[in-house]
């Protein structure tokens, strides 16, 4: 095992580097609400700067010298509080807003180009005649190409307020010519379940990518789908979800409780304790629910997680959550720029604190720990997590449960190896590159094939692997015909499953990319044996 880790330590370095970004980012909104501070009016820092005005030898611009002020300030306090220039402020937002205002695409920047990944269902760009593998090559009668297009620009040239108009050059892989189009910008949806699909005829699977203003109204329309279609069990499924607002999980929580228990609770030093509890008026308390988390796992997540655990209302599967435990409140300045700041802790219905430890103006250390969690082992054995005995606690029916930094699952299971070898490590960012051009070049056919099962037995007939073997010997990447053989079935997987998002959508995606996930399995053993609802003994 440890041979397999060392093959592979890049990964996780590289995930925790890029997740822990999601996590200082965009999980500091859970129970945001906006209040207008008045600062004091006077103060050492006050005076300093007014001293620094008016005495200083030179010239300086006092407002750039308090913007790059205001965030070493708040780097001494906990990971979790940020300060967002105005700059930052709207797209920050954005994110979990439930809408904002473009044209409606989905892109990637590949060779230099913005290419259409997917066109959003029912927004401008829909409407007037965009398609997915389109090449946006122009932007207002400008080329917009390059080593400088970055996705930053993108946005910048794509969004805007709703009304206004853009223009844009696209290059098709049919028409020989530059096709233009004048897309009258409007509102697009951020949707945050990524997919709702039955497993079995039995089983709804639920994919919450984030919990944003509307998660809670797509989550009730997730559970309506699935449950019409024949669904009496369920996979919910939290891996990779950062957070975002709290209210919304609590919402959530309360279709699987009876009335009268308790989701979560806040404290804090300047906040007293409120304390949410169900109100019975969910529609799903009876059903056998199972919840799959990850390191990735974090703040509204884990309230989700937390309170089904520890009311013993389903099975948590999967591996140790992030550990993010502190409740961010958004409070804006005249300039338009905001500050998040820790008002308070959350606490999961036995008592315990999710928060894992930290040190004031220690943020590097605290990002570091998704790293030092795979380098202790803790990615594939329980055995290498630390349980602080100090921190126990029970379930409403007598179960342990520990605090001091994430969800521990119910049941673990380790991150998978199987089939892992240098061939792989080295063609892993070929795989989406590979994917979307041959999704670009075979559209037209692909989309004949209907449905879900037509459009996979389509891609298993096809020799794919082959064809991406000899595109990574392009790229630089040695063919390795034995190593070849063992990763087969991990790249064939990969491959058809962007392949088949890029032609049907993210349903498609997660049916044939969680087709043999194990955590999954774990899941449907344990829902189709009847023991989603935990029990002393288990």
């Amino acid at each position: 095992m440890n041979e397999k880790k060392n093959k592979y330590i890049w990964l996780p370095f590289l995930l925790a580097a890029t997740v822990c970004l999601g996590i200082y980012v965009g999980t500091t909104i859970a129970g945001e609400k906006e209040i207008s501070l008045t600062p004091r009016s006077s103060g050492k820092l006050d005076q300093l700067i007014k001293m620094i005005d008016i005495q200083y030898v030179d010239t300086i611009n006092t407002g750039d010298l308090i913007e790059s002020a205001i965030p070493t300030i708040v780097s001494e306090l906990d990971p979790h509080s940020v300060y967002i220039p105005a700059k930052d402020l709207q797209a920050t937002n954005e994110e979990l807003d439930g809408s904002f205002s473009g044209i409606g695409v989905q892109f990637n920047i590949q060779n230099d180009t913005v290419m259409v990944i997917a066109v959003i269902p029912g927004g401008p760009s829909e409407k007037i005649g965009l398609m997915a593998g389109d090449r946006i090559v122009a932007i207002n009668d400008s080329a917009f190409v390059g080593k400088d297009v970055s996705n930053d620009l993108v946005m910048k040239k794509l969004k805007g307020p709703k009304g206004t108009d853009v223009k844009i050059g696209i290059k098709r892989g049919t028409s020989d010519n530059i096709l233009d189009y004048n897309i009258t910008r409007g509102d697009i949806p951020v949707t945050s379940i990524d997919a709702a699909y039955l497993i079995d005829e039995n089983t709804g699977y639920i994919k919450v990518g984030k919990f944003g203003r509307t998660t809670y109204n797509e989550f009730v329309s997730a559970l309506a789908k699935t449950s019409k279609s024949g669904a009496k069990q369920f996979v919910i499924d939290l891996r990779g979800n950062s957070g975002g607002y709290m209210d919304m999980a609590i919402n959530m929580i309360n279709e699987f409780l009876p009335k009268g228990q308790l989701i979560v609770y806040t404290q804090g030093k300047s906040v007293e304790r409120s304390d949410a509890y169900s109100n019975g008026h969910g529609s799903f308390q009876k059903a056998p629910v199972v919840v799959l988390i990850d390191e990735w796992s974090a703040s509204a997540s884990e309230i989700f997680a937390g309170a089904i655990q520890d009311n013993d209302r389903g099975t948590i599967i999967g591996r140790r959550s992030f550990g993010k435990g502190l409740v961010q409140q958004q409070y804006p300045f005249k300039d338009g720029s905001a500050i998040r700041l820790t008002i308070a802790r959350y606490y999961t219905p036995s008592g315990r604190s999710i928060q894992k430890e930290y040190e004031l103006g220690k943020g590097t250390d605290y990002q570091n720990d998704l790293i030092n969690r795979f380098s202790h082992g803790e990615f594939y054995s329980k055995d290498s997590i630390h349980l602080n005995d100090s921190l126990k606690y029970n379930t409403l029916i007598g179960r342990t449960v520990y605090g001091g930094g994430g969800v521990m699952p119910d049941i673990f299971v380790p991150s998978d190896t199987l089939g892992s070898t240098p061939y792989l490590n080295s063609v892993s960012n070929l795989l989406y590159q590979f994917a979307f051009r041959y999704s670009d070049n075979h559209r037209d056919e692909l989309m004949k094939f209907d449905g879900y099962d037509n459009l996979l037995k389509e891609l298993k007939s096809r020799p794919i692997l082959e064809e991406f073997v000899v595109f990574a010997e392009s790229k630089g990447v040695k063919r390795r015909p034995v190593y070849i053989n063992i990763s087969k079935d991990i790249i064939n997987r990969q491959l058809q499953s962007y392949i088949m998002r890029n032609i049907q959508g993210e349903e498609s995606f997660y049916r044939r990319f969680l087709q043999d996930d194990k955590t999954m399995l774990e899941a449907m053993k344990v829902l189709n044996a009847g023991e989603a609802f935990p029990t002393v003994n288990n």
